[in-house]
């Protein structure tokens, strides 16, 4: 098991596309004058400068909290990254955890180990989840992008039993939806939703952001608003009350522009914020605080 002095896994330093990544890491923004929490966050991946140098956890609290994000939360999404997250958690106070088994993990090990495995990495998962440092459950969902119509009743499967194990915890669930919207909601309403749903990094439309918006759900947006190609995103945010909007970073993934491409992580929320303040045409301060107490009601205070 990986300690939290060390990273689980290391992110590939191409782009999906196989093109090389810029490795530098980007220059601390101007910071927000009202705090926020990065509400969704992988510390333990292996990103960044110097031949892929790690963004250690009490480096990365201090560079995020000199520009205004004092709060993270860390997201476990394969049993290592679970325990890993668990660990951070303990040791850090501005740092909570969520733990999950991720979409393309569950179809990976029925696939890799077999059911019996599955079953076993469940109830690891329910046990972690039942931590008094572990807020939510996530990120669970459908991704229809990575897996295939092989492993997709797996991965339907999977999201079943990670809401079930919020529901019956009093947990929020925290989604990862990539090109599955109908079929996310689909079996969030069949299933019963728990009382608290985070759509992290949102990538729905604006029909669907009022749908959610009307359930009461939250919309996490990450990086991705600021891109150039993402006028549908900060149309989203236009329509979504400011009580229903959360900010993250997805890091070491999802960079904000102007440095989309390069290494992410929690300091350039600010980025993030100043764009979502612009596309809901409110203050920057207002923005923060809406952000602020949207993390504290979802996760709990710490």
């Amino acid at each position: 098991m990986a300690t939290i002095d060390e990273p689980v896994r290391a992110r590939a330093s191409t782009q999906e596309s196989g093109h090389s990544r810029d490795l530098e890491r980007p220059p601390l923004p101007d910071p927000l004058r009202v705090p926020v929490v990065d509400t969704h966050c992988h510390l333990d991946i292996n990103d960044g400068d110097d031949a892929g140098s790690w963004l250690g956890v009490d480096e990365a609290l201090a560079r995020a909290a000199t520009v205004g994000v004092t709060r993270i939360v860390q997201v476990g999404c394969d049993l290592a990254s679970a325990r890993w997250s668990v660990q951070a958690a303990s040791a850090h106070p501005h740092i909570v955890a969520t733990v999950a088994l991720h979409p393309n993990e569950a179809p990976r090990i029925a696939a890799s180990e077999g059911l019996v495995a599955l079953e076993a990495a469940y109830r690891e998962i329910a046990e972690l989840a039942a931590l008094p440092q572990v807020r939510a459950v996530g990120e669970t969902g459908l991704d229809h992008f990575r897996t295939g119509d092989d492993g997709r009743v797996v991965q339907e499967e999977s999201f079943r039993r990670h809401i079930s194990i919020a529901k019956s915890l009093g947990k929020p669930v925290v989604i990862h939806d990539r090109d599955a919207h109908d079929d996310v909601i689909r079996v969030l309403e069949s299933e019963g939703p728990p009382d608290v749903v985070v759509f992290h990094c949102y990538s729905g439309d604006v029909e669907m952001a009022r749908y959610c918006a009307d359930r009461g759900w939250y919309l996490s947006f990450a990086g991705t608003v600021t891109f150039k190609n993402a006028k549908s995103l900060r149309e989203a945010v236009a329509v979504v009350p400011l009580e229903r909007i959360l900010v993250e970073t997805d890091a070491p993934f999802l960079t904000p522009m102007p440095f989309r491409g390069r290494p992410n992580a929690s300091y350039l929320v600010p980025h993030t914020v100043r764009v979502l303040a612009e596309a809901a045409a409110v203050d920057e301060d207002l923005m923060a605080q809406a952000l602020w107490d949207n993390a504290q009601r979802v996760f709990g205070p710490w």
